[in-house]
């Protein structure tokens, strides 16, 4: 019996791409006011640079954006000549100026009705994502029950640490569970290995990778709910012990 359906959010839910575009630009903005510089020394484009260097520098907190952003500003600050404590400051002052930006989502076409009838037919709903948008944030806090990110697990998908950290924390069986998301090896390839039933998202009609399908997939978000349904109707024939 399908109890829980689990949502990616990025490219999912929304387009991510234009989120950032306008994110970055708000963020440099405010750059040029309150740490010019900073923007002496670098440009717009140079944020992936920085994220670069941030990668090499801290390998470990690679399933992180979150501590990525940090430590890509803190290194441009330094780098720009002001002290660690002042780098350190500008850069969560700036990442807080950046998250606000990150999360002025517009829902793809039918998302929020899609998510209300999953929601009214007496499902847990529940994000699994491998960004930092927040649901709350997002205008999505009154249909998510729940949330787990990268940056607080502490792998991103397909690692099976998120899947397996949302079952234990909503006891939950494998079987019971529908992950839904646009990434065929993030989300499907991931869901699939830790024994969920996954739905791929797929608007832009790409051709499937050669890998394992997903059970079902498709093209617009308001066909979710049917094909819901098909799995429910079958999920009886998979157990777990």
């Amino acid at each position: 019996m399908i109890k829980c359906i689990t949502f990616d959010l990025d490219d999912t839910l929304w387009a991510v791409d234009p989120v950032i575009v306008e994110a970055n630009n708000t963020l440099y903005q405010w750059l040029s006011e309150h740490a010019a510089a900073f923007v002496k020394c670098y440009q717009l484009n140079d944020f992936d640079h920085l994220k670069q260097r941030a990668l090499e520098t801290f390998p470990d907190i690679s399933h992180s954006v979150t501590l990525i952003r940090l430590k890509q500003l803190e290194i441009g600050l330094l780098a720009a000549g002001y002290t660690e404590a002042q780098a350190v400051a500008l850069a969560h002052q700036a990442f807080e100026v950046f998250i606000e930006a990150r999360n002025q989502v517009e829902l793809f076409e039918h998302a929020r009705a899609m998510l209300e009838k999953l929601k009214a037919k007496g499902y847990l709903i529940g994000a699994l994502s491998n960004g930092n948008a927040d649901v709350n944030r997002v205008g999505l806090g009154d249909i998510f029950d729940f949330a787990l990110n990268a940056d607080g697990v502490g792998k991103e998908k397909p690692h099976p640490l998120m899947f397996e950290r949302m079952l234990h924390q909503q006891q939950l069986r494998a079987e019971q569970v529908i992950h839904i998301g646009d990434n065929p090896h993030h989300d499907i390839f991931g869901a699939k290995n830790a024994g969920l039933w996954t739905v791929w998202v797929n608007l832009d009609q790409r051709a499937w990778p050669d890998i394992e399908p997903a059970d079902r997939a498709v093209t617009c978000l308001k066909d979710i709910p049917d094909n819901v349904a098909q799995i429910a109707a079958i999920s009886h024939h998979r157990a777990t012990l």
